[in-house]
């Protein structure tokens, strides 16, 4: 599985990557826009990923508008024989209207921080990553 860990956070960074790598390769964005970058990036060499996952509160583009930019360029970028990547959005925020406007905007799942490993595992279950 390819996946995208869009992090800010240090710390959320290493724990989420030491825990993802054991599903797959595991690449890292510190901001929105470097997200957007390297997600049309794998559409442009044909190797998009699998799963995104995205914080909320990250610099320069947050993760709701990052995600939004993703979704656009899905639409228009990527081939009918791929798969559009499954993307989980993780926060501290739990309020509706924040998740309200991320399942408006594409995401398939939400993880609440701190992030519960077993809680996730069953996400990634659920989206038939695993």
């Amino acid at each position: 599985m390819k996946i995208l860990l869009a992090e800010d956070d240090l710390t959320s960074q290493l724990f989420m990557n030491k825990y993802l790598s054991r599903f797959g390769d595991c690449d890292i964005a510190t901001n929105g826009i470097e997200a957007i970058q390297k997600y049309e990036n794998s559409i442009t060499e044909d190797n998009p990923y699998d799963l995104i996952c995205l914080d909320i509160m990250m610099p320069k583009v947050n993760g709701i508008s990052a995600l939004t930019e993703i979704r656009k360029i899905e639409k228009s970028k990527l081939s009918s024989e791929n798969n559009p990547s499954k993307i989980i959005m993780t926060t501290a925020l739990n309020d509706k209207e924040t998740v309200k406007a991320s399942y408006d905007a594409g995401c398939d799942a939400f993880a609440w921080k701190p992030i519960d490993l077993k809680q996730f595992y069953k996400l990634l279950e659920e989206l038939d990553l695993i």
